[in-house]
């Protein structure tokens, strides 16, 4: 069983306004200590074969300048990678960026960082962060697991399960008081965003929240 409560309050949420190419973007950004030494981290952020065992299958030419495909998801380019530190890629579309960011908290443990940053006409507003942030809640927690030993048979499988569509119910509602944080997104917007990211990454869990992530 998951610890729900501790997984979602292990990570902190940001979301605000960053520049994106020559224009203005909305930008999440998810911050989380891992109990794994900084290598460890990398190599399962970066082995095809760990990779699949907590997130998912992936193909290309994974090395700096060469594009990726996850199976099932999306692809992009690497743009930057150097062990064991930094990581970013285009994901999904050029202008759509995810850097990943690793740095050592003493000898065993690390601090990761994971922000992906858009457009603002792509995101709309701060609340387009409903569409991403929960579904990067989810890598981040797999990740944690994985890392302590604890390797799901099927990790899609574990994420649409009623226990990781819980998880992720109570994920959108803090990703909701990132954004109401941030002052990004009217109240109108969020709870559009709101709906549709309730429907696709928690469908079956219903919409009922006790108004906070951390509940």
């Amino acid at each position: 069983m998951i610890d729900i409560i501790a997984q979602i309050n292990a990570v902190n949420r940001e979301v605000g306004s960053r520049s994106a190419g020559d224009g203005e973007g909305i930008g999440v950004l998810l911050r989380r200590r891992y109990d794994a030494p900084i290598q460890d981290v990398w190599e399962a952020l970066t082995d095809p074969d760990r990779m699949k065992r907590w997130f998912l299958p992936v193909s290309g030419d994974l090395r700096a300048g060469g594009d990726f495909q996850l199976e099932g998801n999306a692809g992009g380019r690497i743009l930057r990678c150097e062990p064991p530190g930094l990581l970013k890629v285009t994901f999904g579309a050029e202008s759509s960026l995810v850097e990943l960011r690793l740095s050592p908290d003493g000898e065993d443990a690390t601090i990761f960082e994971l922000e992906h940053t858009v457009p603002l006409e792509m995101a709309g507003s701060g609340a387009g962060a409903l569409y991403v942030g929960p579904g990067w809640d989810g890598a981040v927690m797999a990740l944690g697991l994985f890392v302590t030993g604890e390797v799901a048979d099927d990790p899609v499988a574990a994420a649409n399960s009623p226990e990781g569509q819980e998880f992720s119910r109570r994920s959108v509602h803090a990703w909701i008081e990132a954004i109401e944080a941030s002052g990004t997104a009217g109240a109108a917007e969020i709870a559009a965003a709101a709906e549709v990211s309730l429907a696709q990454f928690a469908p079956d869990a219903g919409s009922t929240a006790e108004g906070s992530g951390n509940a």
